[in-house]
């Protein structure tokens, strides 16, 4: 807590009235005014207790079966089994390798030490006597815990697949959103709506206009990520599988009885393709789906009797391996083809891309593997749009034009946030913004920049480069990857796997419905 007060990373009330210490960090306690004046290592002590009493005391007011106790030193010992341990006690699957060992959290400063407490030692010592009682009280409620509870039966399927009704738990209660008024004028001047995917928080929002307000309407997937639209068509890629829906327009009236539904996309099918890390999608022009395969580093296609058919990888890339060597990540179609990639470093390591990611970026041409342009910081969405080829420089937070001949780059908007996700209406750009996360993303000139950085998506007018509206994800939503335009659709529908709607709707040739037995009229 030391270390996080002086890093000046967690500042959550900058101008505290009276306050006159370094800026208040972290949660502000009851009691705070009592501690003007104080060192910081006795405010750092008295905001622990304050905290830790009353999480202890909402702990012992629990009943035994509500709760169970980890230790630091088993996670960090055996991430895997304790966390199966874990997961047992809350009748849940633990289904994650960690290789034994547990990646940074968003909020870490540095890599766990054993020692590193030591350093601020003399401090603590001087103020362990504000710390003691407390710290005593918890290692008695720790010391005897409740058991872990058995685990009860349940289907995986109805945990992994999304469900009409939401998985236990699984509804961010603190969703909401914020909206210019001419971000829903901008969709209705289009007649289109959006497809947003937020792989953080497993949901895909499809972005409505109603009215002169946004509506957001949200369907539950596992880290859904990739995006692709052609004609009637709506591919999503998630974490293990690529689902395919259709605009079956005949079903919606089941659906919504008031005929306000002006595209309904049914599940039609569904490629079980293991967690290949699929990020970018895009239809060809033969209808067939292209994927980015990025824990694998390439781009694949489906069959029906493979998880995935690899179709091309960088050159500099010796061969096929699961391990994210480059983060290739990102497609253009041009003339229905695919014809450029974007990648975070040129590197054929595990996970090598990661030691240069604030400009180790590249985008390279597919047809001869040789890099458009270099030095990117880390480049997403690369798009082909009214004769040009565009990229979101994701680190730098901006929207830009490359020049195919001589690899320039035009800089058209910088926008506050990590700039991921990229779509187009004529003269309007959709482009999603993220928080970044420190610990993934230190180092990049975004996270350098002492300006707010926001969830959302932004609409850019990319002939003068003006923000023209924008609507921002506040609560649990704090990612985005995708941001794709549905087109000549206002208010879209879009049915999950396994939903009690797919139960009677059917789609039959011409020829098998000349032979459907249409049900009796009832007599008046």
């Amino acid at each position: 807590m030391l270390d996080a007060w002086r890093s000046g990373r967690f500042v959550t009330y900058p101008d505290l009235p009276d306050w006159t210490g370094d800026r208040w960090s972290m949660l502000l306690t009851p009691g705070w005014r009592d501690l003007i004046g104080k060192s910081l290592p006795e405010v750092v002590a008295n905001q622990w207790v304050a905290a830790t009493t009353t999480l202890l005391d909402d702990l012992e007011a629990l009943e035994p079966d509500r709760w169970c106790v980890t230790s630091y030193s088993a996670l960090l010992a055996d991430p895997d089994a304790e966390l199966a341990r874990l997961c047992a006690n809350l009748d849940l699957t633990w289904d994650t390798e960690t290789g034994g060992e547990l990646p940074l959290s968003a909020t870490t400063l540095e890599a766990p030490q054993a020692s590193k407490w030591e350093r601020n030692a003399e401090e603590m010592k001087k103020v362990w006597d504000i710390v003691d009682p407390v710290a005593v009280r918890a290692h008695d409620v720790f010391a005897d815990p409740p058991p872990i509870q058995p685990s009860k039966t349940r289907s995986a399927e109805a945990v992994k697949v999304g469900l009409t009704e939401e998985p236990d738990g699984a509804i961010p209660t603190d969703f909401s959103s914020v909206f210019t008024g001419s971000f829903a004028s901008i969709l209705q001047a289009a007649n289109c709506s959006l497809a947003v995917t937020t792989y953080q928080s497993g949901r895909l929002v499809l972005v409505r206009c109603d009215g002169d307000k946004v509506n957001t309407h949200l369907r539950y997937f596992p880290s859904p990520m990739g995006v692709a639209v052609q004609g009637a068509k709506l591919a999503l890629g998630t974490k293990t599988t690529v689902w395919e829906f259709w605009n079956q327009q005949a079903a919606a009236s089941t659906i919504d009885p008031e005929g306000r539904i002006d595209a309904c996309y049914m599940p039609r099918r569904g490629h079980t393709t293991g967690d290949i890390r699929i990020h970018d999608l895009g239809y060809d022009a033969d209808g067939e789906l292209w994927a980015v395969a990025t824990r694998f580093s390439c781009l694949v296609k489906f069959d029906r009797e493979n998880s995935f058919a690899p179709q091309w990888r960088p050159q500099f890339i010796s061969g096929l391996s699961a391990d994210d060597r480059c983060h290739l990540n990102g497609l253009a179609m041009v003339e229905g083809r695919p014809k450029y990639v974007t990648v975070l470093g040129m590197t054929d390591t595990p996970n090598g891309w990661r030691k240069d990611k604030a400009a180790g970026g590249a985008i390279l041409d597919i047809e001869g593997g040789a890099p458009i342009t270099v030095g990117l910081s880390m480049p997403h969405s690369p798009r082909w749009h009214n004769g040009k080829l565009w990229v979101l420089e994701s680190g730098r937070g901006a929207l830009c034009t490359v020049d195919i001949e001589t690899g320039e780059r035009e800089t058209i908007a910088i926008l506050p946030g990590f700039t991921r996700g990229l779509s187009f209406v004529g003269n309007i750009a959709f482009i999603g913004l993220s928080k970044v996360r420190e610990t993934v993303f230190d180092g990049l000139p975004i996270t350098q920049a002492d300006t707010p950085r926001e969830c959302g998506v932004w609409a850019v007018d990319i002939n003068t480069g003006e923000v023209v509206g924008f609507m921002r994800f506040e609560g649990s939503v704090t990612e985005l990857f995708e941001v794709a335009v549905l087109p000549s659709t206002q208010w879209p529908e879009l049915v999950e796997p396994g939903a009690e709607a797919t139960n009677d709707a059917f789609v039959l040739s011409d020829e098998a419905l000349k032979y459907v037995i249409q049900p009796a009229k009832k007599a008046d």
